[in-house]
């Protein structure tokens, strides 16, 4: 049974856009009744990226990976036979490499990942998706897609582009924010 530990208690605006209004109530007390909306916003990020993770940890029950594993797992299954080094997975995932150092043992344990050579630089080692990773993608493809596509249900193509550009705009905009601010110290 997957757990869903987040209501559906959502009201919609004269506009006809989906609101929580625990939320919105919290937010205006937070701002001393200002403006709520990228609040808000930041907010209805949290609870749709919770409820994906929701579905995706309950895709993968009984494989024992968590979601950071599964992303890594999907990086290697899509990159070339050589392998990738635990840097630049850590730079595609925007994680630590000490993140992906960890999640990389894990999958190693599982005998979904090898570490092997890199034949360009001695000194570096390069993690390798097995032919047991990539088995475990091709059972966990078809399940996931049928997950997305209800959680989506309803979207139409365009709803999901813009949604997607709307995404990547924030996570954009929080890179730019924080160069500026390592700049700024």
């Amino acid at each position: 049974m997957m757990k869903d530990v987040h209501k559906s208690d959502f009201d919609s605006d004269p506009d006809g856009n989906l609101f929580d209004p625990e939320t919105r109530a919290a937010m205006r007390q937070f701002t001393g009744g200002g403006d709520t909306a990228a609040l808000e916003a930041a907010a209805a990020i949290r609870t749709a990226f919770h409820a994906i993770e929701r579905m995706r940890a309950h895709g993968s029950q009984g494989r024992g990976l968590s979601s950071g594993a599964m992303d890594l797992l999907m990086r290697l299954g899509a990159a070339d036979g050589d392998g990738v080094s635990i840097g630049d997975l850590a730079q595609s995932a925007g994680v630590s490499s000490r993140n992906v150092t960890g999640l990389v043992d894990t999958l190693e344990r599982e005998g979904l990942v090898r570490r092997v050579p890199d034949q360009r630089d001695r000194r570096s080692v390069l993690a390798q998706i097995t032919a047991e990773g990539r088995g475990w993608i091709q059972a966990f493809s078809e399940p996931s897609q049928r997950a997305m596509a209800a959680m989506f249900r309803d979207f139409t193509t365009d709803e999901l582009t813009r949604f997607r550009h709307l995404c990547l705009r924030v996570a954009d905009n929080q890179h730019r924010l924080a160069q500026y601010l390592e700049g700024a110290s």
